[in-house]
């Protein structure tokens, strides 16, 4: 069950998935906004990192005033340490849900999150495709040529196909209670 909450302009969502309870925190991208862009990572334990798939949109993001360069690097210094990147928008690409293009995203995304911290490896990259389902909560026949993501953690590696696997192969966080 999804239930949506609005609060000063940023919207929380509650699911379930297989392994967990998720409260996701929808901090707007626009600049405008980028006091609720703080506050979200602030509270976060993971972070989805949404890259849009279309001509340029991904060049202008990680640009030097960009949003997705500005969302990494807030999320990484505010202690986020674990990321999933969602390239989406992947049906809208000049040709259909480009394989080329799906990897120019990656090696870009990944040149970038590497300089601020995060190591690519321990990254799932998923195209998606948020209008169509695609590759969302099970693989979809539009992308056939992804065969799966893969991830090294410190406990060992996971792979999966959808955004969902990818948020159940989170590791659970370690909080200051849990230290002994």
């Amino acid at each position: 069950m999804v239930s949506p909450f609005h609060r000063d302009d940023i919207f929380l969502w509650k699911f379930e998935t297989s392994k967990y309870c998720v409260t996701t925190i929808d901090a707007p991208g626009h600049r405008d906004f980028i006091k609720k862009v703080i506050t979200g990572p602030c509270q976060a334990d993971w972070a989805v990192l949404i890259v849009a798939a279309g001509v340029g949109e991904c060049e202008a993001g990680v640009s030097k005033s960009g949003q997705t360069r500005e969302h990494a690097r807030l999320a990484y210094t505010r202690g986020v340490k674990q990321l999933i990147v969602g390239v989406n928008e992947m049906d809208s690409t000049e040709l259909p849900h480009s394989q080329k293009r799906y990897e120019e995203i990656v090696k870009e995304i990944s040149t970038y999150i590497k300089k601020i911290g995060y190591n690519p490896d321990t990254v799932a990259f998923v195209p998606i495709s948020g209008w169509n389902g695609d590759n969302m909560l099970e693989p979809s026949a539009n992308i056939p040529w992804f065969k799966g993501w893969k991830v090294t953690h410190k406990d060992g590696n996971a792979s999966g196909t959808t955004l969902l696997e990818a948020l159940d192969c989170i590791m659970p966080p370690t909080r200051p209670a849990d230290k002994t």
